[in-house]
C-alpha cells in the first residue's frame, strides 16, 4: 500500500521504535511506516487503517506493538474475534494487562457480555491503572445494558471517579455514559442533569452530549440558508415568478371605467351596503 513520502517511521512512539529495534533496520523502517499510517488514518479511515495494520502483521508479526495496532484497527472494522486474537497475542509477549478493557468489550461485540462481566471481576482489573479501570467500568456496565439489567448498569457507573469535580480524560465519557443509561430507564430529568456535566467536561467534542442535551430540551437546529430548486435556476440566483406585470391604463380608460362602475350602482343599493369585503392579492414568496 502506498505512503505518503513524508511519512518517515519517525514519528512513533519511543516505546514502540524500542520494539522495533530487534529488526533489520530497512525493516524496521518499513513497519514503522505502516504503524504511522495506522494511527494517522484509524479514526477516519477504519479500512485504510486496517490494510497498513495487516502490512505491518506481514512483515513483522513476533513483535507486540505491531499484534496490539492490528488489533486496534480489527477492532474499529467491528472483527471483533481477529480483534480478541491480536490483543491476546500481544498480552503474552508482553504480560501487560492493558488490553484488558478492550478485551472484554471485544467479548461483548462477540455477542458474549456474560464473559465481558466474569473479566471484570478478574484480579487483572486491580492491576490496571486509573484509566484502565475507568474504562473497563464503562465496559461492564454496557455488558450489564447488552443483558437489558439497566439498573445494574445504572450502579456500575456510580463511583468516585464519576462524583468528581476533577476532570480528567475519561470524565466526559463516563458522565455521559450515565446520563445515557439513566434515560434508557426512562429517569428523563436526571439524564438532562449528567448530559450538561458531560457537556461542561468534554472539552474536545468526544461525545455528542450537546446534541443529546439540546434534544432533550427540544432544540431543532435548521439550517440558515435553504436552497429551493423551483425558485433558483440552479447558479444560486433568484428566480422571481410572474415578473410580467399588467400594463398601467391611460387616464382616459380609467375615467371611462370609472364612470361606467357609477352608472351601474343607483342610490337605493348604495344605503344597503354596510360591509366591504377586502379582497388581499395572492403573494409570492421569493426564498433565496
Amino acid at each position: 500500500m502506498p505512503i505518503p513520502d513524508d511519512v518517515t517511521g519517525e514519528e512513533i512512539d519511543k516505546d514502540v521504535r524500542q520494539e522495533l529495534q530487534s529488526l533489520p533496520k530497512g525493516l524496521a523502517e518499513d513497519v514503522s511506516r505502516n504503524l504511522v499510517m495506522v494511527a494517522r488514518l484509524i479514526d477516519e479511515d477504519p479500512e485504510g487503517a486496517y490494510g497498513y495494520s495487516r502490512v505491518a502483521l506481514r512483515l513483522a508479526s513476533r513483535v507486540a506493538a505491531v499484534r496490539e495496532a492490528a488489533g486496534f484497527a480489527a477492532y474499529a472494522n467491528q472483527k471483533y474475534s481477529e480483534a480478541l486474537a491480536e490483543f491476546r497475542a500481544a498480552r503474552r509477549m508482553t504480560g501487560n494487562v492493558d488490553l484488558w478493557p478492550v478485551m472484554a468489550d471485544c467479548e461483548r461485540g462477540l455477542g458474549r457480555p456474560e464473559r465481558a462481566l466474569d473479566m471484570a471481576g478478574a484480579p487483572e482489573v486491580q492491576k490496571l491503572d486509573k484509566a484502565g479501570q475507568v474504562e473497563m467500568r464503562l465496559v461492564a456496565a454496557g455488558a450489564r445494558r447488552d443483558m437489558d439489567q439497566l439498573d445494574a448498569a445504572i450502579v456500575t457507573l456510580q463511583s468516585p471517579e464519576l462524583a468528581s469535580n476533577s476532570v480528567q480524560p475519561w470524565t466526559a465519557r463516563l458522565r455521559y455514559a450515565y446520563a445515557d443509561a439513566l434515560l434508557a430507564a426512562g429517569r428523563e430529568g436526571e439524564a438532562r442533569e449528567w448530559f450538561a456535566k458531560a457537556v461542561e467536561s468534554d472539552k474536545d467534542g468526544s461525545t455528542d452530549a450537546s446534541d443529546r442535551l439540546a434534544e432533550l430540551d427540544g432544540v431543532e437546529f435548521v439550517d440558515a440558508l435553504v436552497e429551493d430548486d423551483s425558485d433558483s435556476d440552479g447558479d444560486g440566483d433568484i428566480e422571481v415568478v410572474n415578473s410580467e406585470a399588467p400594463e398601467p391604463k391611460s387616464v382616459t380608460e380609467a375615467e371611462t371605467e370609472s364612470e361606467s362602475a357609477e352608472d351601474s350602482v343607483d342610490d337605493d343599493d348604495v344605503d344597503d351596503v354596510d360591509d366591504v369585503d377586502d379582497v388581499d392579492g395572492d403573494k409570492d414568496d421569493l426564498k433565496g
